[in-house]
């Protein structure tokens, strides 16, 4: 039997994930959704999508505009084909099944065309492969790990599906900071970097990062989020953003 879908946003959607055990989205998925705005008409691509939960969410926050979700594991692609439907979203949402680091030309094979995106989401592997101990569970192993190399080729392949002045919207361990940003030199500038604390009195456990392709601006550092209070609660902050809110004005 299919697990029951959790709850997100606040009850405005609903997605069915793999069982525990495997990778499933939670609260890095609802930062990175509304980590920016989108106008009417915007094409979003969330890049390793998974079961979908970034890229639904702007769909469902966002309904002027058209969201690509892209994900090469097919039994995930199909979960989030299926919650597209289950959330009456799959007129303004579609499915591509691709390797991000696949060449060019798979990838244009696959429906990924240059310049095709006003905006792309992206929650990338977290490790590259022999940096960590992977998971016996494959499908969560291959969520969190890639080849060498594999972030520089992933933003690689964010430049060249974005527009020129397009956005990339990133989150990731707040180790990985330095990678990040060198794989983002020379494709991605005016960015805007958010440290995100578990607690106020603890090191940084996530980066939120929003670029522009192309430009040449330099990199604003915001004030940080605090997920929880010392009781161990969500903040006001992130309980507001996890019922699907815009960020709060600072």
């Amino acid at each position: 039997m299919s697990p029951e879908p959790d709850s997100f946003l606040g009850g405005r959607l609903h997605l069915r994930q793999p069982p525990r055990g495997a990778h499933r989205a939670g609260t890095d998925a609802v930062l990175l959704a509304r980590l920016m705005t989108f106008e009417e008409g915007a094409v979003v691509y969330d890049l390793g999508a998974a079961t979908g939960a970034v890229g639904l969410a702007v769909a469902s926050l966002s309904p002027g505009c058209r969201v690509v979700l892209v994900e090469r594991e097919p039994s995930l692609a199909a979960m989030a084909r299926e919650n597209g439907f289950a959330n009456g979203l799959d007129g303004r949402v579609s499915v591509v099944e691709a390797d991000l680091l696949a060449p060019g030309a798979q990838r244009r094979a696959a429906g990924l065309l240059p310049d095709s995106a006003d905006a792309v989401l992206t929650n990338p592997p977290f490790f590259e492969a022999g940096a960590h101990r992977p998971s016996p569970v494959p499908e969560k192993a291959s969520a969190h790990s890639f080849v060498a190399g594999g972030l520089d080729a992933w933003l690689r392949t964010c430049a060249d599906l974005l527009r020129p002045g397009g956005r990339l919207g990133l989150i990731h361990r707040a180790d990985a900071l330095p990678a990040c940003l060198a794989a983002m030199s020379g494709r991605f500038g005016d960015g805007a970097l958010r440290p995100v604390h578990a607690r106020a009195d603890r090191a940084a456990i996530r980066v939120l990062i929003a670029a522009v392709k192309g430009s040449r601006a330099p990199l604003r550092l915001l004030p940080p989020l605090v997920l929880q209070d010392e009781t161990g609660r969500f903040t006001p902050e992130a309980e507001a953003l996890h019922r699907g809110d815009p960020w709060p004005p600072r």
